[in-house]
């Protein structure tokens, strides 16, 4: 009795043994590598779009000129035919000025002499076009001889003066045109007129003489942004920065390049120009249907497993 007891437990245990075998052998095999994980990424084709490399300095208006209206005689100013900010034109009277001794003898010398042609009376006219500026007398004061009675901007001598840093030099001296951009949003085309021949010292920057045909009064003072275009480019193939990956000393650059559905490799590359959110790729020149990971691609192994999702 006891030996079928023993024999009874024996055979139970090999029993659920055997169950426990046949349940592994129906459990399908582990797939070979699928410890790797995939990451999610988004991807980009290249675009080609037309690039310039260029940089903003500041300009400020001036003139160049102004006149200087002095008197011509010792007397009274008797009339002022001009008002600060005016535009007069050159020949116009702007003083009269009247001796002292013509209004102490007044009209009785005439009287005396018919042929003697005294009047005293002076007339000081704008020798350029271009608005008044400073006016230093009203009617009735005293003057001297000489003595500076108004100041007028000479309009023919508008411009831009740009500080040009003198290393900028070769992207500027061999254009004749540049373009400025007013405060108010208005585009100007300028003319480089001339270079003037000194350096500043402390900020080593050079001044550029830049005439405009505004069509319109333009203060002086004014601040304008000048471009200035250091490089262009057409028919660049560019990629978004996002897509662009660089070792710690920034001079390696490359993209993960997709060679099927699941698979992203690294790709070497060389950059151009820069604008913005775009980077021009001098090398290697990518196919339309090629697809560059944009976002995800931090870290990523020069080989690894990816997931293409879709952008937000």
């Amino acid at each position: 009795m006891k030996n079928r007891k023993y024999f009874f437990i024996i055979s139970l245990v090999g029993l659920i043994s055997c169950h426990n075998n046949a349940e592994k052998a129906t459990d399908p095999p582990a797939a070979e590598g699928s410890t790797e994980a995939s990451t999610p990424v988004t991807v980009t084709g290249v675009e080609i779009s037309n690039l310039s490399d260029s940089i903003e300095l500041n300009a400020t208006s001036v003139f160049l000129q102004s006149s200087y209206l002095k008197s011509v005689a010792i007397g009274y100013v008797t009339a002022v035919d001009a008002r600060p900010g005016e535009f007069v034109p050159a020949g116009k009277v702007l003083f009269t000025i009247e001796t002292k001794e013509s209004k102490v003898i007044g009209n009785s010398i005439t009287a005396l002499d018919s042929s003697f042609r005294f009047s005293g009376v002076s007339h000081v006219r704008s020798t350029a076009p271009g608005y008044v500026t400073q006016l230093n007398h009203q009617l009735g004061d005293y003057v001297q001889d000489g003595e500076q009675l108004a100041v007028i901007s000479d309009i023919n001598s508008f411009a831009f003066l740009l500080n040009l840093p003198y290393e900028l030099r070769p992207y500027v001296l061999n254009k004749r045109s540049v373009d400025l951009l007013l405060p108010d949003g208005v585009r100007l085309s300028g003319t480089i007129q001339s270079v003037m021949p000194t350096v500043d010292s402390a900020s080593q920057t050079q001044q550029l003489v830049i005439k405009v045909n505004a069509g319109r009064s333009i203060p002086q003072n004014l601040i304008a942004r000048v471009r200035i275009i250091k490089d262009q480019r057409s028919n660049a193939q560019t990629l978004p920065k996002s897509a662009i990956m660089a070792d710690e000393t920034q001079t390696s650059f490359w993209v993960m390049k997709l060679i099927d559905s699941v698979t992203a490799v690294k790709q070497p590359i060389k950059k151009g120009i820069e604008l913005n959110n775009k980077v021009e790729i001098l090398e290697p020149r990518f196919g339309k249907d090629d697809r560059i990971v944009v976002t995800g691609n931090y870290g990523l192994p020069d080989t690894a497993k990816v997931i293409i999702e879709k952008p937000e």
